[in-house]
Order: structure tokens, then sequence, then C-alpha cells
């Protein structure tokens, strides 16, 4: 059920780049013909892989974190013109693991007719998608904030013919990451969706969240990712602190209750009979989506205090899965293609 839906705005910002698509090479064609160094302090564009008529890998050198970032492109149905770009990120894994969207949902399927260019890292896990203060010891250097706002965006409008139109969306880490990144560079989307994030991070339930992913899953320290669990960056990167930063955004965002729904079930996707996947499911992933949802209820009354439009999609049952977060997408796809124009 939507809980609260407000019209939003649907302006999109005028573009410059009719004359690259014009001259827009095949996707399959290697860097050399788009690489530019100079680019952002020095990322650029590695190579581009074809994968078919409609999906490559690119990879993306970023200078923020020195080393080379990969990328699951799917261009549009019709590239006559420039078109937008939607940035889908990954949960935890960072779809270095095999939980990807391209992987777990019909993500290609959904796109085969749509005329957006669709980008994921398929780095980045454990990493909030955030700039952290310090090098990790085990998860390296991260310079998210940077890589997605400022370093990739004028090589994806490069390399892809894009018309610098932007969206973001993402999932349970990620879902929360969208809303920071969004509050970060305001005006480089007209739009984010984020589905079972949580928005809280600088209270305690908050930071024992963010410590569950960083330290119990990924092995790192948070505290090289904010500082010390007092540091002002905790708050400063706390979406729910600074709701107010996404006032001007059209925003969706959903969350199930963790209770079982009609896809956590022996036969629901990704179970195939699996007993020990459904127990997983159904416990480790109710806990988690039931503690997401107690934070985007808290963001849904911030932001309905603050007077800020939104959406908010509270389904009555569901765990942390990708069969809901497909749906979720689905679900949001109107809003987060009108902002575009589409």
């Amino acid at each position: 059920m939507v809980n609260r839906t407000v019209a939003g705005r649907y302006g999109v910002r005028l573009a410059v780049a009719t004359a690259l698509a014009a001259a827009l090479p095949g996707i399959g064609v290697q860097a050399s013909a788009f690489a530019d160094p100079t680019h952002d302090g020095g990322s650029y564009l590695v190579g581009t892989e074809r994968i078919d008529d409609r999906q490559s890998t690119m990879t993306v050198h970023s200078a923020s974190m020195d080393r080379d970032i990969p990328l699951r492109v799917i261009t549009p149905a019709d590239t006559s013109e420039p078109r937008p770009t939607l940035y889908l990120l990954n949960g935890v894994g960072g779809g270095e693991d095999d939980a990807s969207w391209q992987a777990n949902t019909d993500t290609v399927e959904f796109f085969a007719d749509k005329n957006v260019n669709v980008v994921t890292p398929m780095e980045g896990a454990y990493s909030y998608y955030t700039d952290w203060v310090q090098p990790d010891p085990v998860l390296g250097t991260n310079k998210w904030t940077t890589f997605l706002t400022q370093e990739l965006p004028p090589i994806v409008d490069s390399a892809l013919g894009a018309n610098g139109v932007n969206s973001i969306a993402g999932i349970s880490m990620a879902g929360t990451s969208v809303l920071s990144l969004a509050q970060s560079a305001p005006d480089l989307y007209e739009s984010v969706g984020a589905y079972s994030g949580c928005a809280m991070t600088s209270t305690l339930p908050g930071q024992a969240f963010v410590r569950t992913v960083v330290e119990s899953r990924g092995g790192g320290n948070a505290t090289n990712m904010w500082g010390p669990y007092d540091d002002p960056g905790w708050a400063a990167n706390d979406p729910y602190v600074n709701a107010e930063k996404l006032r001007g955004l059209d925003i969706y965002v959903s969350n199930g209750t963790g209770l079982p729904g009609e896809s956590d079930r022996l036969d629901g996707p990704g179970i195939d009979g699996d007993v020990a996947a459904l127990a997983g499911q159904l416990v480790l992933g109710g806990v988690i989506e039931a503690a997401t949802n107690y934070c985007t209820q808290a963001l849904a009354g911030k932001l309905y205090e603050l007077g800020i439009p939104a959406t908010f999609d509270f389904r009555p049952t569901g765990t942390h899965s990708w069969s809901y977060w497909e749906e979720d997408l689905h679900k949001s796809w109107p809003m987060l293609a009108a902002s575009m124009g589409l």
C-alpha cells in the first residue's frame, strides 16, 4: 500500500549532448574511442566489453580510489537521441558476489523497451558507497561519493552519449546510500528510489546496523568510514538528520515488515526447494527487513513534518529479499521515468 504520494517536480535539466549522440560509436568499441584522462583529475574510461547488443561491461579508472571499477551497463532501446541515466546500486555485496540486480531480478528484460541508460557499479562491498575518512586494512580505500557523483557521471555521459539527466536507486545497504548520495549532490539527480534501506546512521540502532554490515559482514572497521562513533561525520552522513537536503527531489521509498510474504515459500524465487535458503530468508531476512522498516517509518514521519513530498510504499509483508526489490523497481519506475522526462 502506498501510504503517502505527493506529486513531485518533473522539470528536467536541458542537456547539450546531442552532438555526442550523433557521433556515438558502438558500445563494443574499446576505450580509446572515448577515453579522456583529464576527466575529473585523472579518472577515465579504461575499456568497454560487449555482452550483447544492449549490455556491456564498462571499466572506469577512479582517480580518488586509484583503481579500476567495473560497471554493468544497459543501453537504451533507441539510441537515436541522447537519453537519461539511471544509476542502479547493488546491496551489501556490491555486485562482487552473485547478489546483483542482473543475477537475481528481471532487470535486463524490464529495461528492454525503455529509453534509458542503466549503470550499475559491480564493486563497493560493505562500503556504504560513501567517502571513508581513511583506508581500511580489509576493505581498502573507499571514495564512492566522489566516484559516483563527480568522477563517473561525465565519463558515462561522454561514453554513452547520455543527456546529463540522472536518477539513482538502490537496495538494502545502498537503500541508505542513494539517499545520502542524493543529499551530497542534489543537482545531479532528478529522483531517488530507496528500497529496504535504513535512513538512520548516527543513532545507536543505526550505528549498530552499519557495524553489522561493515564489521560483522565485511570484516572492516566502521570508524575508518566516518570516524569514531561520536564523530560529527556520522551525523553528516545520516539521511534522516539531513532530510531537508532531499527537498526538490522526486522520492520513492519502500519497505516490507519482515513477515513472510508471497515470495517467502519453498517454491519462491531464488529458493527452489532449498529448505536452508528459505529458513535464512525467513529468519535473517525477516529480522533485517523489520529493522529497516523502523528506519523507513521514521524517515516518512520526518519528511512529512518537513513538508517534503515523497512516496512511501509500506508492504504489509515481505522479507529482505530480491523478489520484493524487483517489484519495488517496477512500481517506482513510473516516478523515476517521469522525473527524467521519459
